[in-house]
């Protein structure tokens, strides 16, 4: 097949079925690439499961004679986990898109739709990262542009930009210092580099070979990077308005607003967006929409302001992988669905008012379809979905294109910040409001996450071995102990302060009633100034949650 100059429509079908396969091989070897020792949600399971999402709705569009490229970009839209899957979905619905336009899928095409990818894919992130999937993809695109130029076969082709993603993803440590670090290549960069092992494996039948050798001592069980936990700023006026702009003026907005403030959300398109950023400059901030277009609707809002009111509940479940459940509230004009894990912790936001719960959390993400699913199954219009969890968080900002509904997304990182989130929430005001109110209250909690090292790493306040008890706050691991209440009263101490005056303690699998007591004496004989309140939140993989405020 060395003559091979094109592909067929069933072939790219094929190779995406051959980079279902070649994730499901080596899931373990890109989930054993993560450089944090944090259980959470996989890269390569959450790739995985994005690819089986693409290769379902194939196969169904196949027995309902509908388009094969309609098929890969719905199928990995709905079925996008994690921040990886989502990155990767992106990619493929470029993919698709290109190759649906084109008479012949050969090199020129394949190349066009390469660069399309990726800057698609540089479009999904706020705040891109080299050294990641994306400079991957990026410096493949590159290289296939030129190699499409020459007088070269279609395998000969493939070769060249195969060997271009290796050489790029070996390069990831040098661009960013964690890898290097922990002696591994990005795990999302070589789930990418399957894909391009995939076409050449269609093309003239190679096996696809592991996309990297995992560290001796690194256990291929084991767990993905993020605590989940961000800084939140201080800011104190919350700005939103819709801007009539020309699509080529949004760029240049958004990069004046990243000078005035932070949490800042500017979607839309044709010529419509809908902005919010917090900020302590509501001038300027509303006069860099006036210097490219029109505000209309402004919105002022004082972050300090909370509001509350809750109804009364009952339940319904819907199954699936990712269990549904829907609550039954009075009239009101928003409604809030939460990503939970544990019983304990489910119940505690049901008394807290949510509207719908989706099981998942860490290491068991939910996809984009179970929250549509859950959006689509509540009577409301307006819709807030609190992912509790950094990883959600890009999944759960799939939802709102895809129903009928406006659905915006708190960006909770923590269970505590979702339980925060939840008593600014005014169930009269549309989702729009709510969201500023809402963000706000959860950045007025401070985190804090117990767990135990699933591999060796270096942190920032020193080694920790396979196994160690770790505590967490917003910038990552800052105690450990191989005793779990050590690290409990450690991170205590870490992140209570003299104004603060609540701290809440959600007791996980895991934990005991000794510690439990022994973490309440310390508090009261340490800490005296703040109130204690307990709760038994039952959740996998971390015996304790805190929330200071």
């Amino acid at each position: 097949m060395d003559d091979l100059q094109r592909f067929s429509d069933n072939d790219i079908k094929n190779v995406l079925f051959a980079f279902r396969d070649a994730l499901g091989t080596y899931c373990d070897v890109l989930n054993a690439l993560n450089v944090y020792p944090v259980p959470d949600g996989d890269t390569g399971t959450n790739m995985s499961l994005t690819l089986i999402s693409v290769t379902e709705e194939l196969e169904k569009g196949e027995a309902e004679g509908s388009s094969q490229w309609k098929a890969i970009s719905h199928g990995s839209l709905m079925g996008a986990r994690g921040n990886s899957g989502v990155i990767l979905s992106q990619i493929l619905r470029s993919l698709s898109d290109s190759f649906s336009t084109v008479e012949e899928i050969d090199a020129t095409a394949i190349s066009e739709a390469l660069i399309n990818a990726s800057e698609a894919a540089y479009g999904s992130v706020m705040k891109p990262v080299e050294g990641t999937i994306l400079t991957v993809a990026r410096e493949v695109a590159a290289v296939a542009s030129q190699v499409a130029e020459e007088d070269i076969s279609l395998v000969d082709f493939l070769e060249r930009i195969e060997h271009e993603g290796r050489s790029s993803l070996e390069r990831t440590p040098e661009l960013l210092p964690v890898l290097k670090e922990a002696g591994v290549v990005d795990a999302g960069g070589a789930g990418y580099l399957l894909l391009l092992s995939s076409f050449l494996h269609i093309a003239d039948g190679r096996p696809i070979p592991a996309p990297a050798e995992v560290p001796v001592g690194v256990d291929g069980s084991g767990h993905i990077p993020s605590t989940g936990l961000t800084e939140v700023g201080e800011l104190r006026y919350e700005v939103m308005f819709f801007l009539e702009v020309s699509d080529d003026m949004i760029d240049g907005f958004k990069n004046e607003w990243a000078t005035l403030g932070d949490s800042i959300v500017v979607v839309g398109g044709d010529g419509l967006y809908n902005c919010h950023i917090h900020t302590d400059d509501i001038g300027g901030s509303i006069e860099a929409g006036i210097k490219r277009g029109k505000p209309n609707t402004i919105r002022v809002t004082n972050l300090h302001e909370e509001l509350g009111d809750h109804q009364e509940t009952f339940h319904t479940e819907i199954g699936g992988e990712n269990t549904i459940t829907i609550t039954n509230e009075t009239e009101s004009a928003s409604a809030v669905i939460a990503v939970v894990a544990g019983e304990g912790v489910h119940a505690i936001f049901d008394s807290l008012g949510v509207h719908a719960v989706v099981r998942g959390g860490q290491s068991m993400n939910p996809s984009v379809r179970d929250l549509v699913q859950a959006a689509e199954s509540i009577s409301a219009d307006q819709v807030i979905i609190l992912p509790n969890n950094k990883n959600i968080i890009p999944v759960a900002e799939q939802v709102n294109s895809q129903v009928e509904k406006t659905v915006v997304v708190v960006p909770t990182r923590s269970i505590p910040e979702g339980f925060a989130s939840l008593l600014a929430f005014d169930p009269r005001a549309d989702a729009g409001s709510n969201l500023a109110l809402m963000d706000a209250a959860a950045g007025q909690v401070l985190p804090g996450e117990i767990t135990r090292a699933v591999r060796d790493s270096e942190t920032s306040v020193g080694k920790v071995e396979e196994g160690d008890w770790i505590g967490l706050d917003r910038s990552g691991v800052c105690v450990i102990s191989k005793s779990m209440s050590e690290v409990a009263i450690g991170l205590l101490d870490e992140i209570i302060g003299p104004d603060h005056e609540l701290v809440t303690v959600i007791a996980g699998e895991g934990s005991n009633e000794d510690s439990t007591v022994g973490i309440s004496e310390w508090l009261a004989n340490e800490k005296p100034h703040v109130e204690v309140e307990i709760h038994d939140g039952g959740q996998p993989l971390y015996p304790y949650y805190f929330g200071v405020e």
